[in-house]
């Protein structure tokens, strides 16, 4: 037995709604204890129907809203998050277009599941961006003013790897900056994030290599995200990485990685581990 305390995390599946395949894989390794929440795209066409698949779930896993501006699902044409960005740095998403987009989606969900988000945090990390994230802070003030509403995701690297280009990119972008704002607001929010990579990994053994690494820099009260898929999805960017990601987060090489990182996936609702961040 290690003398080290036990690092309670988070570990959120993202893009639940998105596919079949992919909510096929959250559901799979929600029942095997393998995730503490999934961020989903109210935005999908097959949202509805997805959510049923839930129910079953809810008390087990954290849902949350995966704020959308970039997927377009094949009903509209998809935004670059090249494109998004750039309009978020000169001042062109427009803050009441972001409100009205957010308020959309959260009624989206909200209808579809019968309860708010327990999180809130977007895809390809478009919450964090200027004007995204001050039409978060009015929603979220809006909706719950005083009350506990939900814990945001910050993108502020765990440990040491800040010094990881792609998670430094990311953090620069807004990652810091909207974990200041989060704070200073007294919104719930993780200590500390990984899961970002290339998405490179070809086996499961390369992304088990990244998340040993992931594993030995996060602490208590870290979220992790992941992006898993029962198969491979043709026609998605990571539609291949997706099916790598699920085989090793079900495997036992995952099992005994958190076991030597004295790490535990924490289940439930997750206010408790991030309030007071």
């Amino acid at each position: 037995m290690s003398a080290q305390p036990v690092k309670s995390i988070a570990l959120c599946a993202d893009d639940y709604g998105l596919h079949p395949l992919v909510d096929e894989a959250v559901r799979t390794l929600a029942q095997a204890g393998r995730l503490s929440a999934t961020s989903c795209m109210s935005t999908a066409p097959g949202w509805k129907l997805a959510a049923k698949g839930l129910q079953d779930l809810r008390g087990r896993l954290s849902l949350g809203l995966h704020f959308n501006l970039t997927e377009g699902h094949g009903v509209q044409p998809d935004q670059s998050i090249g494109s998004v960005i750039a309009r978020a740095y000169t001042g062109r998403l427009g803050r009441i277009t972001m409100v009205h987009a957010l308020e959309h989606q959260l009624d989206a969900f909200e209808d579809a599941l019968g309860m708010r988000p327990d999180f809130i945090d977007g895809h390809q990390h478009v919450h964090q961006l200027p004007q995204a994230r001050a039409a978060l802070v009015e929603v979220m003030q809006k909706r719950w003013g005083d009350g506990p509403g939900p814990w945001l995701r910050s993108t502020a690297p765990a440990g040491r790897l800040w010094r990881e280009p792609k998670a430094a990119v990311i953090a620069l972008l807004g990652g810091w900056s909207s974990t200041r704002l989060m704070h200073r607001k007294g919104f719930a929010h993780n200590r500390g994030f990984a899961g970002v990579y290339g998405f490179d990994a070809a086996t499961p053994q390369d992304y088990g290599r990244h998340m040993q690494r992931w594993l030995a820099e996060v602490g208590h009260g870290a979220l992790m995200m992941c992006h898993p898929a029962a198969a491979p999805v043709d026609g998605d960017a990571i539609g291949r990485q997706r099916a790598v990601e699920y085989a090793y987060l079900g495997s036992e090489d995952f099992s005994q990685a958190l076991t030597q990182s004295n790490c535990l996936i924490t289940q439930g609702p997750l206010t408790w581990l991030f309030a007071g961040s």
